[in-house]
């Protein structure tokens, strides 16, 4: 008998168990828009052209994330060694960095890299093969003073431009991954007779790396969505694709339709490998 003023326990409704407001009637949702505009490239012309002439795009993009990150990463351990070095130069230098990069718009980085920076580096290299070419003639010296800017195209400049910001942001990551482990283990490592770089490679870093393994992913896909910024230098990646389509075609609803799909798609697979990626690397407490 039920005490008095108890409610009678909840009786499993028709779908079981299951209760239908914790659903993930978002990714319902996304699934039937992805499957709706499908079937409308396959069949519409005007979608269907719009899909070729944009899968060029992709590739680039794609190109521009994964250089650009690997770039970044390189950077962004660097920095992130010298971060937490008791090292005083290499901790300003790698703060300068870290502080400065993070501080100016993304954007305004990629426009500085292109358009100012390289050219300078570009007339630096010339008047050093110039000069070369006057006390030790020869090949070398003469190809550096003929090197000409048209010789670093736009992608290069996107893609140096993007692993330097995001090389800013990674730092930040391998910093709070490496302490985040307990001190305790570089001293016992030290005990042991290990050097510090030794303690670094075999015993920190290995752990830190688990951990940040997950932001690490989260920050590749937001590159990608990112690199949608080099259309600023005119490079021929998804986005720009899409402003030459609607330019030309004047068809925005379809061109944009498309390149929000294709973007969507390839961040949805990432994000999908991430969470995998979490449960695979979570660390038990």
């Amino acid at each position: 008998m039920q005490a008095s003023g108890t409610l009678p326990p909840r009786q499993p409704g028709i779908f079981g168990n299951w209760q239908v407001k914790r659903w993930p009637w978002w990714a319902f949702f996304l699934i039937l828009t992805g499957i709706t505009l499908v079937i409308i490239i396959f069949t519409s012309d005007n979608y269907r052209e719009t899909f070729i002439y944009l899968t060029g795009g992709v590739y680039t993009t794609l190109r521009i994330t994964l250089f650009s990150y690997i770039l970044a990463t390189v950077l962004g351990l660097f920095a992130g060694l010298a971060r937490v070095s008791k090292n005083v130069f290499l901790y300003n230098i790698s703060t300068l960095y870290v502080e400065t990069v993070r501080g100016i718009p993304l954007v305004v980085i990629l426009l500085y890299i292109a358009f100012a920076l390289v050219p300078v580096l570009v007339e630096l290299t010339n008047r050093l093969g110039a000069w070369g070419a006057t006390i030790l003639p020869g090949a070398f010296f003469q190809s550096l003073a003929n090197f000409s800017i048209r010789s670093i195209p736009m992608e290069g400049r996107a893609i140096i431009a993007l692993g330097i910001g995001y090389g800013a942001y990674e730092a930040e990551v391998f910093r709070a991954g490496i302490q985040s482990i307990s001190k305790g283990q570089t001293e016992a490592a030290r005990s042991l007779g290990m050097t510090y770089f030794q303690a670094m490679r075999f015993i920190i870093l290995p752990q830190a790396i688990r951990r940040i393994l997950p932001p690490l992913g989260n920050d590749f896909i937001a590159c990608l969505k990112d690199s949608s910024l080099a259309t600023v230098l005119a490079v021929d990646e998804l986005t720009q694709l899409g402003r030459l389509r609607r330019a030309s075609t004047f068809r925005v609803l379809e061109t944009f339709n498309v390149v929000a799909f294709l973007y969507l798609s390839m961040t949805l697979l990432l994000s999908a490998g991430v969470r995998w990626l979490e449960r695979k690397m979570k660390i038990e407490e």
